[in-house]
C-alpha cells in the first residue's frame, strides 16, 4: 500500500474528498452503497429503446428558439417579468443550473437537469428559480421528449442572452435527465447552510466543492460570512470560480456579463418568506418561498435580500456594468431587506436605473461586495478594465466563457448535439483529434494481438497500463479515460500511482509495435491509444489461457485516438490524479482511514454497480494488478490465472485477521487450525468480508458453481470501464 509523506492541504487540488471534512463517512460499519445504484432504469419513465439524440435530431430546434423568444417578453400575471423581460430570470435559471458544476469531482452542472431535484431546487441561492422553471413548462410540454429539462435550462439562458444583444458563439444539446436526487453528492455541512457563517477564511474552499457555504451557487453577494470587504470577497470569488475550472479573465468576464442583465430582489424582510419548495406546504404543488409581503411579486419580491440593479437598461448587452462599476463612489448602505449592499453616489439622471415596474421611478444603480472586489483585487481590476477599452475583447471573453460555463459537463465533442455547435474546439473540451474513414480491422487486430503476445510484456504489465489508461473516467463529467492516449503525456505521465519508472519502458514497447505496425500497413494505423487498450484484452486472455479457458475472447472495439500535449490542459488534468485507487490497492496516506468509501467513490465515478465493483476488485487482485507488485489482497497461489480465488480465500473459515503492528491499513491473515501466517490484505479488500452487502456479493463469486459467472462478469465490467470514455459507440 503506497503511503506518501507529503500532506495535502484541505482545499489540496485533488480529485478526492478531503478526509478532514464531513464529504465522507469514515465509518465501516456505515457504509452505504446507494450511490452506487442511482439513475436505475426502474425509476427511469421512458421506455428502454428511447434514444434521447434520435430523439433531440427530429427537434425543430428554431421554433423552440421562437417560442422561448416570445414567452420572454409576454408577462404572466402570476409573476410578473421584471422590465416586461424574463430574460435575466432564465439567465439566472440557466447559470444557477450550471454553476453547481465543480472541476475536483466533475460532479454537478447542468447536464442532467437536477435543478428539479431536492437539495438544489431549494437552496436559499436558488430562491423563486422554481417560477422560471413553471415558466418554462408549457414549451417542455409541447415538444415532449425531444428536448430534455436539462438542454431547455440551458437554452433558455442562451436564448435569452440573444434575445438582449449578446452574439452567443453557439449551443449544443445532448444532456439527458435523471429522474431522481443525485446522492452521490456532497454539497457541504448542513451547519454551514446559508446564511450562516462558515469557519473557513477567505479564499479556502472544502475539498471538492466549489461554494465557500451550503446553499450558494458561488458565494456570499454581501461578502465573506456577510462581512462587507471587498478583498476577502474576492478572494472567495478567486477560489470558487477556480473550482469551477475558471481562469481569472473568464471569472471577470463571467460576472461582469452576467450582471449586466437584470436586478436583484429584497423589497422586504425574509420573514415574509415561506419555506423552500422541499419545506412548503402540499397544496402548493412544488412552489416555494411564499411571499406574504405585499403582492408577493414584481416591485413586492424578495430573493437574495438585495435590492436594485447594477446599471441603466437592465436588458440590453452593453457596456453599463463595467462603465458604472468604475464611474462612482460607492456607500455602503442596507437594503429594505436588512442585506449588505453598495450604492453608486452622485448619480446623474444619465446613470440612474428605471424602475422595473413603474417608468415614473428611477434609482441608483447598486453592486453588491463580490462586484467591489472588481474594483479592489488588483488583478481582476487589471482585466475589467481592459474589458472596459476594448468593448469587442469583452463581448467575445463573456460568449466564451458562457459557453464554457454551460457546456463544461458535458464531456467530449462526440456528445454534442444540433445545429449550432461551433465549429472551433477549446482545451477545456480535451480534445481529441477525429477517427480517420479507415480503421484497424479484424486482420488487424489479429496481427498486433501477436505482436503484442511476443513483446514480453507480462500480463500484469499490459492489463496495469490498460487500467492506468482508462480508469481516468469520470461519469460525472466525462473526462477521463483511455482515448487520446494522454496516461504518455504530462500531468499523468508523472503521476506516482502510475509507477512512472516502470511505466515509460513499457510505453516504449508499445510505441515500438505501433511504429512497426505503421510502417507494415499501407491504409490502416493503429493508435496508442488503441494498442493500450487492446495490450489488457490480450492480457486478458492470456489469463484466461493460464486458467484454461482457451477459446474465451475479450471484446475489442478499435477507433481511439492519441491527443498530442498541445491539445491537453495540463493544470485541468491534475485534478485526475488518484489518491486513492482501490483497484489497485493505491492510498495516499492521509487517506488511509477511508480507503473502503473512497473506492466506493471511485467506483461511483467508473459509473459502476455494486456487483462490477466486486468482480473486478477481486479479478485484478489475482492477476496481480496492485500498486508496486504489492503483495495484500493477492489471495492465490495461481497468479496470472483469471479465478474466483480472492473471494474463496477472503471467506474462508479457516483464516483468522488481525491488524498489522506496524501498518494501520494491513491485515495479517492466518490459519485457525495452525497460526501459519496465509495472506495479507488491506481495509479495501476485507471490506468485501465485512460489510453485509458486500459479503453477499462475495459469496456469489466464491461459489464453485458460479467461477463460469465470474469470469464471464468480469471481461463485461473490463470491457465496460475499457469503453466508457466511447462516446462515439454509445446510445446516449
Amino acid at each position: 500500500m503506497h503511503s506518501s509523506k507529503a500532506s495535502l492541504s484541505r482545499n489540496a487540488n485533488t480529485s478526492m474528498p478531503s478526509t478532514n471534512s464531513n464529504s465522507l463517512n469514515c465509518n465501516d460499519s456505515d457504509l452505504h452503497l446507494n450511490m452506487l445504484s442511482l439513475n436505475s432504469s426502474l425509476v427511469d419513465p421512458m421506455d428502454p429503446d428511447f434514444n434521447y439524440a434520435d430523439a433531440f435530431n427530429k427537434l425543430p430546434f428554431y421554433e423552440v428558439k421562437k417560442d422561448l423568444y416570445h414567452m420572454m417578453t409576454d408577462s404572466q400575471e402570476w409573476w410578473p417579468a421584471d422590465y416586461g423581460n424574463y430574460g435575466p430570470f432564465l439567465i439566472r435559471m440557466a447559470w444557477h443550473s450550471a454553476g453547481t458544476y465543480r472541476i475536483q469531482d466533475g460532479r454537478g452542472g447542468s447536464s442532467r437537469g437536477t435543478q428539479r431535484f431536492t437539495p438544489i431546487n431549494s437552496w436559499p441561492d436558488n430562491a423563486n428559480l422554481d417560477k422560471a422553471r413553471r415558466l418554462l413548462w408549457p414549451i417542455k410540454k409541447k415538444y415532449g421528449n425531444n428536448i430534455s429539462w436539462a438542454d431547455l435550462f440551458v437554452l433558455a439562458g442562451n436564448c435569452a442572452l440573444e434575445l438582449m444583444g449578446l452574439k452567443t458563439i453557439g449551443f449544443a444539446g445532448g444532456r439527458e435527465d435523471v429522474w431522481e436526487p443525485q446522492t452521490d453528492t456532497y454539497w457541504g455541512n448542513p451547519e454551514n447552510e446559508f446564511p450562516n457563517k462558515t469557519s473557513l477564511t477567505p479564499g479556502e474552499l472544502e475539498n471538492p466543492l466549489a461554494a465557500v457555504q451550503m446553499g450558494l451557487i458561488y458565494v456570499n453577494p454581501e461578502g465573506h460570512n456577510g462581512e462587507p470587504d471587498p478583498l476577502k470577497s474576492a478572494q472567495d470569488v478567486r477560489a470558487t470560480f477556480g473550482n469551477m475550472g475558471m481562469n481569472d479573465e473568464e471569472t471577470v468576464a463571467l460576472i461582469a456579463g452576467g450582471h449586466t442583465f437584470g436586478k436583484t430582489h429584497g423589497a422586504a424582510p425574509a420573514t415574509y418568506v415561506g419555506p423552500p419548495p422541499d419545506k412548503a406546504p402540499i397544496q402548493q404543488q412544488g412552489f416555494g418561498w411564499d411571499n406574504s409581503y405585499g403582492t408577493g411579486n414584481a416591485d413586492d419580491t424578495i430573493t437574495s435580500g438585495i435590492e436594485g440593479a447594477w446599471k441603466p437598461h437592465p436588458t440590453t448587452w452593453d457596456m453599463g456594468y463595467l462603465t458604472t462599476l468604475f464611474k462612482y463612489e460607492w456607500e455602503l448602505i442596507k437594503s429594505p431587506a436588512g442585506a449588505v449592499q453598495w450604492q453608486a453616489k452622485n448619480v446623474p439622471e444619465s446613470g440612474m436605473v428605471e424602475d422595473a415596474f413603474d417608468k415614473n421611478k428611477k434609482h441608483a444603480p447598486i453592486m453588491t461586495t463580490a462586484d467591489l472586489g472588481i474594483l479592489y483585487d488588483p488583478i481582476y481590476k487589471k482585466i475589467a478594465k481592459n474589458y472596459l477599452d476594448h468593448p469587442e475583447e469583452f463581448e467575445k471573453a463573456f460568449a466564451r466563457a458562457w459557453f464554457k460555463l454551460i457546456h463544461r459537463d458535458m464531456g467530449p465533442v462526440t456528445r454534442y448535439l444540433g445545429p449550432e455547435i461551433p465549429k472551433e474546439q477549446f482545451i477545456w473540451q480535451d480534445p481529441i483529434p477525429k477517427a480517420p474513414a479507415q480503421i484497424i480491422n479484424s486482420k488487424d487486430i489479429s496481427q498486433l494481438k501477436k505482436m503484442l503476445i511476443h513483446s514480453n510484456l507480462t500480463i500484469s504489465q499490459l492489463m496495469k497500463t490498460a487500467w492506468a489508461s482508462a480508469s481516468t473516467f469520470r461519469g460525472s463529467d466525462r473526462r477521463g479515460g483511455a482515448n487520446g492516449a494522454r496516461i504518455r503525456l504530462k500531468p499523468q505521465i508523472n503521476w506516482p500511482v502510475n509507477e512512472p519508472q516502470k511505466l515509460a519502458p513499457i510505453l516504449q514497447t508499445l510505441e515500438a509495435i505501433q511504429t512497426a505496425f505503421n510502417r507494415y500497413s499501407r491504409y490502416r494505423k493503429v493508435s496508442l491509444a488503441d494498442l493500450i487498450v487492446l495490450g489488457g484484452c490480450v492480457g486478458l486472455e492470456m489469463a484466461l489461457k493460464n486458467a484454461g479457458y482457451n477459446h474465451i475472447h475479450v471484446p475489442f472495439l478499435p477507433g481511439r485516438m492519441d491527443a498530442c500535449q498541445e491539445e491537453t490542459d495540463v493544470k485541468s488534468f491534475e485534478v485526475l490524479e488518484p489518491k486513492v485507487d482501490g483497484f489497485r490497492n493505491y492510498a495516499e496516506e492521509q487517506y488511509l482511514d477511508c480507503v473502503p468509501q473512497m473506492l466506493i467513490d471511485k467506483a461511483q465515478l467508473l459509473t459502476l454497480t455494486a456487483p462490477e465493483m466486486t468482480v473486478l476488485l477481486g479479478g485484478m487482485r489475482v492477476l496481480d494488478l496492485n500498486y508496486n507488485e504489492c503483495q495484500a489482497g493477492v489471495l492465490t497461489h495461481r497468479k496470472s490465472m483469471l479465478t474466483n480465488d480472492f473471494f474463496v480465500n477472503l471467506l474462508d473459515m479457516d483464516t483468522v485477521w488481525t491488524p498489522s503492528k506496524d501498518n494501520s491499513n494491513l491485515y495479517i491473515g492466518c490459519s485457525r487450525t495452525n497460526g501459519k501466517p496465509l495472506w495479507t490484505a488491506t481495509k479495501a479488500d476485507l471490506i468485501f468480508g465485512y460489510h453485509s452487502q458486500l459479503r453477499a456479493l462475495a459469496e456469489v463469486y466464491a461459489s464453485p458453481s458460479n467461477e463460469k459467472k465470474f469470469i464471464n462478469d468480469f471481461i463485461s465490467v473490463w470491457n465496460k470501464v475499457m469503453n466508457a470514455d466511447r462516446f462515439d459507440l454509445k446510445k446516449r
